[in-house]
């Protein structure tokens, strides 16, 4: 049987900390403890909340469970883009550094490689290796990249700013000086099945398309990123 303490324990934890690390001593005796798990999910469905992980993820957390959005957040969220307060602006900020991030960051981890690392090394051994974390393979996106390539779409370098601090203020991304990189809860929160074809067969595929090809040209862009 389960120690339902430890469930107790890890629930509230993520409920106070918002998402935790899958390294995080309880996280990892879950995430191998099918008992555990589900006593955890069940003390969270007890309050309309779910366990969100992917292998593709750093981190776990909590969300509201199918159907409870409505009963929480009344009529508006039937017609809310988000439940964060984001203003449609941020949203399309976090739609394109999803893209500029998860996409080629999920295209490494499947093929086992981590960032630094080229293509043939990967395949070498690719079936043999763990998929990568999500820090050692997800690109960095430049900051002034960003601004140069989406500022005049997005409200400029003022409203990119106060977007970009919203968006690390709700766990989305990190910032170290000019560098934006993946956040706790970006490749958690935002649905990959469903956005992954809508962008790479919609208005973003060009952009995206063009930012590969210009990363691919400069000299050391593949290693550090900065291209996008």
């Amino acid at each position: 049987m389960p120690d339902h303490d430890d469930a107790a324990l890890l629930a509230a934890e993520l409920l106070a900390r918002r998402w935790l690390p899958r390294q995080h001593p309880r996280v990892k005796r879950a995430l191998i403890d099918a008992e555990l798990w589900q006593a955890v999910e069940d003390r969270l469905a007890q309050v309309g909340l779910r366990l969100v992980d992917n292998i593709y993820a750093d981190h776990i957390t909590t969300a509201l469970r199918r159907g409870v959005d409505h009963a929480v957040f009344g009529e508006a969220a039937l017609n809310a883009n988000n439940n964060v307060e984001l203003p449609r602006d941020a949203v399309s900020l976090l739609v394109v550094l999803w893209a500029m991030i998860v996409l080629p960051k999920r295209e490494r981890q499947a093929a086992r490689v981590a960032q630094g690392e080229s293509e043939f090394q990967g395949e070498m051994f690719a079936g043999e290796r763990p998929v990568p974390r999500a820090q050692s393979a997800g690109p960095v996106v430049s900051y002034r990249t960003l601004l140069a390539d989406f500022g005049k779409q997005l409200g400029k370098k003022t409203r990119l700013d106060s977007n970009l601090r919203r968006l690390e203020t709700h766990g989305f991304i990190e910032r170290h000086g000019d560098d934006i990189r993946e956040g706790p809860l970006l490749d958690l929160l935002l649905d990959y099945d469903v956005l992954a074809p809508r962008i790479l067969d919609g208005t973003l595929a060009d952009v995206l398309a063009t930012t590969r090809a210009q990363r691919d040209a400069t000299p050391g862009a593949g290693d550090d990123g900065q291209g996008g």
